[in-house]
């Protein structure tokens, strides 16, 4: 199986001994995305909606790195510290 490590500094370089994503085979595999600025190296929003769109960047620079986009996604797993964001991050999301 060929297997191609993806690293963009346009997104939040990976916090632990793993990778922003992996290539293999054609299909991308990206690892969970926080709200990390990569210019500022900081979570600037305060908020879901502003954190969401900031990891929706960071996923999307990563793709593109790899050489697809997020036209190509086909599943995404989200996971929220309160379920009461749900409304506000699906907004964005969507």
């Amino acid at each position: 199986m060929s297997r191609q490590v993806v690293s963009t500094t346009n997104a939040p370089a990976a916090l632990g001994p793993y990778s922003q994503a992996i290539v293999a085979n054609g299909l991308v595999f990206v690892s969970g995305q926080i709200p990390i600025n990569p210019a500022s190296g900081e979570i600037e929003a305060t908020d879901i909606t502003g954190q969401t769109e900031q990891v929706l960047k960071n996923l999307e620079a990563i793709l593109v790195a790899s050489g697809s986009s997020v036209a190509n996604v086909v599943k995404t797993t989200c996971f929220l510290d309160d379920i009461s964001d749900w409304p506000a991050m699906n907004d964005v999301y969507a």
